[in-house]
């Protein structure tokens, strides 16, 4: 597993909890009753099409204020921007999105959404190294955006699972659908969210960390 090892190291306790007993770890790598080692950092990619919810899903999870790098939609771009089935779209990233969540004590995952336009690809290869494994969200009414990041992630052997963001007044489509549609291979996850819910997106964050844990193991 690609990963790195932070420089901060939860600081240690200087006294016990009521009656002796040993405080109980918190749920982030900072908290000071946590006695683990260095905490571990993993980089997982957030890809996917034009507006399918890559810089919502990012915010929704980090527990930091994420940086973002939008711009408004000019008249300059209509041209090249494709905003049909997502007329109401005024912003684009244009370099990247950046949060972090701590799924457990000890384990930390930076994330790092990539622009979904294809003039911005060339960012793609610089953000995918090291990248534990990447989350590809799918919007079903523009289905086929999201086979460029699948396209990507296969060639270069990134654990990636897909993530169908269920849009209020969308077609719903079983994720079997969805896998069917996009060819993808037996093993990969498809899953269905909501990607402004915290929630979902840390279920989706702990299906792809054991998913790339298990490729891992495999081989």
């Amino acid at each position: 597993m690609d990963s790195v090892r932070s420089d901060h190291t939860p600081p240690s306790t200087s006294g016990n909890a009521p009656g002796g007993a040993a405080p109980k770890p918190g749920g982030s790598a900072d908290d000071p009753r946590w006695r683990g080692g260095p905490a571990v950092a993993v980089k997982v990619l957030v890809a996917g099409g034009f507006g399918a919810g890559k810089t919502t899903l990012v915010g929704s999870v980090s527990e930091i204020r994420p940086l973002r790098t939008e711009e408004e939609l000019s008249e300059l771009g209509r041209p090249v921007d494709d905003t049909s089935g997502i007329e109401t779209k005024r912003t684009t990233t244009v370099a990247m999105d950046f949060g972090r969540i701590d799924l457990r004590p000890g384990l930390a995952l930076y994330l790092f959404g990539t622009p979904g336009q294809d003039r911005f690809w060339f960012v793609w290869d610089e953000l995918a190294r090291g990248a534990l494994g990447a989350v590809v969200l799918a919007d079903t009414r523009r289905l086929a955006d999201c086979f460029p990041s699948v396209d990507f992630f296969e060639q270069r052997g990134i654990p990636f699972l897909v993530a169908v963001n269920c849009f209020e007044g969308t077609e719903l489509f079983a994720p079997e659908e969805v896998r069917d549609a996009l060819d993808l291979d037996p093993g990969i996850p498809v899953v269905l969210c909501d990607a402004r819910l915290r929630e979902d997106g840390k279920e989706l964050l702990v299906t792809l960390v054991e998913h790339a844990a298990a490729l891992r193991r495999r081989a």
